[in-house]
């Protein structure tokens, strides 16, 4: 966790930037992502000059090995003057790291090739360069407290994309990798990934879980083979393959792909799919897969990727996904067709209906995760719904922890489905029998189930209530007159 003197320093390098003019989040976000893997090149440079001293066998480097690469490393350039700074950084680092690709085929390098470098003085260049390393130096012992200052500053991003994308915030991303558990063994794919922080969750849960245990293949598989992630903005696949690199996740799969297009054509290729796809946007129809289509004839987005999610699983595969809550009750025929794809020839395990406030300050948008299986055979037989009524924030703009979630409940009786089987309707989570959903036209609303129970309440007799006023009436009076006394004396 970060403490706050290490926020407090994020702030202060925040604050520089945006005093030199670089107002949109997303835009200091991405130059301070430059200048984190400017840095992270020189550190494994050190590594590697220390393998060949140590081995005697030479390592490939990634600088130039003459005066001008050496001096494009960090630890060279970091103490001299601000306007040599600048120039070095400008004309020479940040050219040769949107070059790297021949070298390097991370997926960071692969979408540098149009990035632009906005830091706008040698001046603010220099307090950046100074603030980070300080952070590097004196704050930032591992991978973990990387990924948290990753974070952080992705949590200064407090706006919608246009189609209605927003990040996910980290204890929901958390619950909902819970709620599969992943192995070392699986596949992983985030279809509308933006930052990749599902796949960076489901990393950290591996890691956790399984650190101790994994064998060297299994260590290679999660370096990259582990991770898919698809987007149609070349700013989140920079940010999303930085954001993995930090959690030693040097080679996944982020490639830019418009996933529910004809441009993508995966099937049955993953074990678990971890998503929260755009709300709220439409695509052409005609780029629309064929496939997909055949599910749920239509142009929203919503509707579009959780049929997608269907076709990218292979059987037995799980999905856990963020919908809007008109996934849930839609009536046009679409959504109607796809809950029942899910109901009769999927296992739909858990609707979590969780609080319009989770979200802020993007949108007040009621949301719900799905959780479900792929079978192509069915094997809904009954479906437990949760009633989410905290996340442990306040469901307000500032979201300030209150320290009430629901989440490790949800966690634990998802678990446990032995526990909830004798739960009732009025209860905070309960199972709804198949029957019932069919019955109700599919419709996966928890408010069609949930039952509340109304306590009666006992009201005073009209004469009761006028006799205690009339009493109050009378001790007024007698106060009054008392006063009156004092005031005469």
């Amino acid at each position: 966790m970060l403490t706050g003197e290490i926020r407090n320093k994020v702030d202060k390098i925040w604050t520089d930037i945006w005093a030199g003019g670089i107002t949109n989040p997303l835009t200091v976000i991405e130059q301070l992502t430059y200048l984190m893997f400017i840095r992270s090149l020189d550190e494994k440079e050190l590594e590697n000059e220390s393998l060949e001293a140590l081995g005697g066998q030479n390592v490939t480097r990634i600088f130039p090995q003459d005066e001008d690469g050496q001096n494009m490393r960090w630890s060279k350039f970091k103490n001299k003057d601000p306007r040599m700074i600048y120039d070095i950084v400008s004309t020479k680092v940040f050219p040769f790291i949107k070059e790297m690709n021949g070298k390097n085929s991370s997926a960071f390098s692969r979408y540098m090739q149009d990035a632009m470098f906005f830091i706008p003085t040698p001046q603010v260049l220099q307090k950046v360069i100074t603030g980070l390393d300080d952070l590097y130096e004196h704050d930032i012992k591992d991978l973990d407290m990387q990924g948290d200052l990753y974070e952080y500053m992705l949590g200064k991003l407090a706006t919608a994309g246009q189609n209605g994308q927003f990040r996910t915030p980290k204890h929901i991303r958390d619950m909902m990798v819970r709620l599969l558990a992943p192995t070392p063994d699986d596949k992983i794919c985030d279809p509308a990934c933006g930052t990749a922080g599902f796949l960076v969750s489901s990393a950290e849960y591996i890691r956790e879980r399984y650190e101790a245990e994994m064998t060297g293949e299994q260590w290679k598989h999660f370096e990259g083979g582990m991770f898919t992630g698809f987007d149609t903005d070349r700013t989140m696949l920079r940010l999303s393959a930085m954001n993995l690199m930090l959690h030693s996740i040097t080679q996944p799969r982020i490639d830019y792909v418009d996933s529910v297009s004809k441009q993508n054509s995966i099937s049955s290729a993953y074990d678990i799919v971890l998503a929260n796809p755009p709300f709220t946007g439409t695509i052409d129809a005609e780029s629309i897969n064929d496939n997909l289509k055949a599910v749920c004839n239509t142009k929203k987005t919503e509707l579009l990727f959780v049929a997608l999610f269907l076709r990218m699983l292979r059987k037995g595969g799980r999905c856990s996904c963020i919908v809007p809550d008109g996934v849930l009750f839609g009536t046009t025929k679409a959504h109607k067709a796809l809950r029942k794809e899910m109901v009769e020839n999927h296992q739909l395990q858990a609707l979590i209906s969780m609080p319009s406030g989770v979200f802020k300050p993007y949108a007040g948008v009621s949301t719900a995760v799905l959780v479900f299986t792929k079978t192509g055979a069915g094997g809904t037989d009954k479906v437990w719904f949760y009633d989410m009524k905290s996340d442990g924030f306040s469901l307000d703009d500032k979201r300030t922890p209150n320290g009430a979630s629901d989440i490790p409940d949800i966690i634990a009786r998802f678990h446990n489905p032995e526990g909830e089987a004798d739960r009732k309707p009025t209860d905070q989570s309960f199972f709804v029998d198949k029957s019932a959903i069919e019955a109700n036209d599919y419709d996966l609303s928890i408010n069609r189930y949930k039952e509340v129970v109304y306590e009666k309440v006992q009201y005073d007799s009209p004469m009761e209530i006028m006799t205690r006023l009339d009493e109050l009436t009378l001790e007024i009076a007698s106060k009054m007159e008392e006063l009156r006394g004092l005031i005469g004396e």
